[in-house]
């Protein structure tokens, strides 16, 4: 097994059954306590790879991302959370895979590249951490470079009121409202020999930056705290 393979475990049958045993409780959590809605998920392609780029303004967004569609989804996560192989593998069986943060982390690129080509969705917060607020902030070009990279479209989405329900440092997980509004995805242009592939990246990133912005009003309005709301609660 090549050290990419196994930075990627968590394929078993064992593994597949947790996830989904694990995403169905917290959907029905999320639908109860917080009153998840989800709009949009027929954009949601019904096989093969792609991208979910959702803005991210909780803890709590990684889990919402998880209940866009049934099928199983994968997601990066600070290594040193694989430090003990018992929660590691656990950790991986929840479609997590380490990478490294604060570094060029061109393995994590080379893993996100490889699921996608092993016809696995992947879920990359294209803002990279938490960040807060209602104006989307500038993109790291991740999410872009993959997705241009193996080939696959980008699903942007909009998570309106998580920041109400859990903002960073919160202890405490709030019964507010939250909508999740998917838009179409985004196609990206396909160029096996990668020469273009920087230029395509950086445009692709555009669009989706203000696809995201659009999204995120529309689901903060919907979750019952636009812009106004949302900075006089953060005050």
């Amino acid at each position: 097994m090549t050290q990419i393979e196994t930075k990627l475990a968590g394929k078993g049958l064992g593994a597949h059954i947790v996830y989904f045993l694990v995403r169905n409780i917290l959907w029905l959590l999320l639908k109860s306590w917080c009153r998840l809605r989800v709009e949009g998920a027929e954009h949601i392609p019904t096989s093969g790879a792609f991208v979910l780029a959702p803005t991210h303004r909780s803890i709590i967004d990684t889990p919402v991302a998880s209940a866009a569609t049934r099928r199983r989804m994968r997601f990066m996560g600070a290594d040193k959370w694989w430090k003990n192989k018992y929660f590691g593998w656990l950790l991986s069986a929840l479609g997590g895979f380490p990478v490294t943060r604060g570094t060029a982390d061109r393995e994590a690129l080379k893993r996100s590249i490889a699921l996608l080509e092993g016809g696995e969705p992947l879920v990359l917060f294209p803002e990279g951490e938490r960040k807060s607020g209602p104006v989307i902030h500038p993109l790291f070009d991740g999410a872009a470079y993959v997705a241009v990279k193996a080939g696959v479209p980008i699903v942007p989405v909009g998570i309106g009121g998580s920041e109400r329900v859990m903002p960073k440092g919160a202890r405490f997980i709030h019964p507010r409202k939250i909508v999740m509004l998917i838009g179409p995805p985004i196609e990206v242009p396909r160029d096996a020999t990668g020469k273009i592939l920087r230029a395509a990246a950086r445009d692709v990133t555009i669009a989706l930056h203000a696809e995201l912005q659009r999204l995120f009003d529309e689901a903060e309005v919907k979750a019952g705290c636009g812009r106004a709301l949302l900075a006089e609660e953060l005050a």
